[in-house]
């Protein structure tokens, strides 16, 4: 079955607002995941997207959506897991419920979704675009959980693959570096100030380093990368005749890749520290 039909999750803004519009300007029809009426609304008004409403972590609402895009009648060439958040704090206070909600989201979410919408995806030999981070391969401290449910995708991206590879349905996994968007802002508002079970108590264990990781995700805000790149990265993914397994984006990205695995555990952590602790 041909099909001109992208579906992006997590689209109501940063890097899957601008894959929906990016990829919907190019004449693909876009059914855009989002949670909220207003974002429905918002994107709506753009030609070529579809809002349709997706929860990642309720397995009613991915049913719900993989049923509406199956009767739009049009099949599906194209799935963006790009639904994300990030859970920020030290490992020793992050609440269990935390941590479990960055799983949910960032790694059972992904494979709830792909589950849903492989069927279609097969009968036209599709693409998968699963959005990770360099922080795949390279962990930062108060960013573990995340780290690790970025280590955990690429793990179930490498295997999915290959078990998709008889029907022609390619996965890759894009890994950008630091992105000029609101993630950040978001991770230290609920993150760092939110997530721990006692703050006072942990803002006075870790409370001087936790100042110096909050001004490196301020810097990283505002310097990074603007998401466009991204959503650049995610159409190749889907367009390449032989797409690629990985797709770095952002010179920090592609710097980090390599030098991570160069690196031995103790040297790599040292220089991790210096970097975003400045010590």
């Amino acid at each position: 079955m041909k099909s001109n039909a992208i579906l992006v999750t997590g689209a109501s803004s940063g890097i899957g607002r601008a894959c929906a519009e990016r990829l919907a300007a190019r004449g693909f029809a876009v059914f855009a995941g989002v949670r909220s009426e207003s974002d429905a609304r918002a994107l709506s008004a753009t030609k070529g997207i579809v809002p349709l409403s997706l929860d990642v972590t309720s397995a009613d609402s991915v049913r719900e959506a993989a049923d509406r895009v199956s009767r739009a009648g049009g099949g599906l060439f194209g799935l963006v897991n790009n639904a994300g958040i990030t859970v920020a704090g030290p490992l020793e206070a992050l609440p269990i419920s935390s941590l479990r909600l960055q799983f949910e989201v960032n790694v059972i979410g992904q494979i709830l979704v792909a589950q849903a919408f492989i069927p279609l995806l097969r009968e036209s030999g599709g693409r998968i675009v699963l959005m990770s981070s360099i922080l795949g391969r390279l962990a930062l401290p108060f960013l573990g959980a995340y780290a690790g449910s970025k280590f955990a995708l690429g793990a179930l991206a490498d295997s999915l693959s290959m078990e998709l590879a008889p029907w022609g349905v390619a996965v890759s996994l894009v890994e950008p570096g630091n992105i000029a968007t609101k993630i950040w802002e978001k991770t230290r508002e609920r993150g760092l100030k939110e997530a721990a079970e006692d703050p006072k108590r942990y803002r006075e264990l870790y409370g001087e380093e936790l100042a110096r990781f909050e001004r490196y995700t301020a810097h990283a805000e505002s310097s990074g990368i603007q998401a466009e790149r991204v959503a650049r990265a995610c159409e190749r993914a889907l367009c390449a005749r032989r797409p690629r397994s990985r797709y770095t984006v952002g010179w920090d990205s592609r710097l980090l890749g390599r030098l991570a695995p160069a690196l031995a555990g103790r040297v790599r952590q040292r220089i991790v520290r210096r970097v975003v602790l400045r010590r």
